[in-house]
Formats: structure tokens, sequence, C-alpha cells
């Protein structure tokens, strides 16, 4: 077993994420599953991107993300935002996700994601073939009905695969 198939398999399971990005009037959105909560105060979260995905480009000249957290009936756009290029595909159209303005990035979220975090990017680490980023929590949206409750519908990456979050309390 390679020391990166140990890596990749010690720490799971790993949140589903839709981090939308744009610069320059160009823009896409990567399913990650390499981020999360690194700091509360001030609030700051994490992704994990590589260096040679299109995303990260615009993640790098913009300064900013949108985390958007799907529901496990987003399974098949998540799917397509992390096995296709925006380079070569209209990912907003294809998934046919609309996009909603942000009220402090200029990055759109995505509106049928019923939780957008917005992040303007702290500072980035150079890991090798990936790059860490630390997105600044500069606005949070959260659809009225998932306020106060928990979220049984979310999407986690488990070894390779995508696991329904079951909740358990």
């Amino acid at each position: 077993m390679k020391i990166e198939d140990i890596i990749n398999s010690a720490l799971y399971p790993n949140p589903v994420l839709l981090v939308s990005a744009e610069y320059d009037s160009k823009d896409t959105i990567v399913t990650l599953s390499w981020g999360g909560t690194c700091c509360s105060d001030p609030p700051i979260v994490s992704i994990a991107i590589r260096n040679s995905r299109y995303s990260h480009n615009l993640i790098k000249q913009s300064n900013e993300f949108v985390v958007n957290i799907p529901t496990a009936e987003m399974l098949e756009q998540v799917k397509i935002c992390g096995t296709k290029s925006g380079a070569d595909i209209d990912k907003w159209a294809v998934c046919e996700f609309t996009k909603k303005k942000s009220k402090e990035v200029n990055t759109p979220r995505i509106n049928e994601c019923p939780v957008n975090i917005e992040c303007k990017v702290e500072k980035v680490i150079e890991l090798g073939t990936h790059d860490l980023f630390f997105g600044k929590v500069v606005a949070l949206h959260i659809d009225e009905e998932w306020k106060g409750k928990s979220y049984p519908n979310l999407l986690t990456y488990v070894r390779g695969k995508y696991k329904k979050c079951i909740p358990i309390d």
C-alpha cells in the first residue's frame, strides 16, 4: 500500500462541498471533499484544491470563493462538478443551478444549496499537489427551513464513494 492510499483513507468521512469561483467573467463550480472549519474567531474555513484545476486559478486570482453545501438530492450535479472541468463546460448550465448574487463577494452562490458561505482568501499555503486556501467567512446564508435543525440530507465522501449522512439525534 502506498503512503497516499493510507493518508487518503485515514480521515473520513469528509464533507461534500460545491465551491463556486469567479474571476474576469469566468466562473465555475468544483466539488471538493477536503475542506472544513479551521477557526471560530475570526471564522475561517479551509479548502484544498489541486493546483491543476480550473477553479484553482479563478480563486487564486479573485481571492474569494463561496462554499455551497449540497443535499443528497443533488448527487448527480455533485458528480458532474467533480468530474468535468469548468474550462470545458458551463457547469452552472449543465447542472441547471441558479446563480444568486452574493452579499460580500463577487462570486455567485448556488441558490439550490441550503447553505452558502461567502469567503475572502486570507492565506494560501502551497503543499504539493494541492494548495490550501484559508477563507475568512464574510457572509453566511442558511435557508429558513434549515435553521435550528439537524441536516439529514447532506452528503459525505468516504474512501471514494458518496454517502448520505444519517442524523443520530
